[in-house]
């Protein structure tokens, strides 16, 4: 998954604003108690970022 798809997912499921909030500000603990932006800053692969965010949410079959 390249880094474009993964945030045209999230601002899809969250909404531009508040999926850069979530971004942000969500502590993950699929992803060692880090935020995504963290985890991505960190060299973590987008897809596995993504999974952390689909095992966390409720995010609509669609865009798993």
């Amino acid at each position: 998954m390249r880094l474009t798809e993964f945030w045209e997912r999230m601002n899809e499921q969250f909404g531009e604003s508040y999926a850069e909030s979530v971004a942000k500000d969500h502590v993950l603990a699929e992803l060692g108690g880090r935020t995504i932006e963290q985890a991505l800053a960190d060299g973590e692969p987008a897809k596995k970022v993504w999974k952390a965010v689909v095992d966390t949410f409720d995010v609509p079959q669609r865009l798993h």
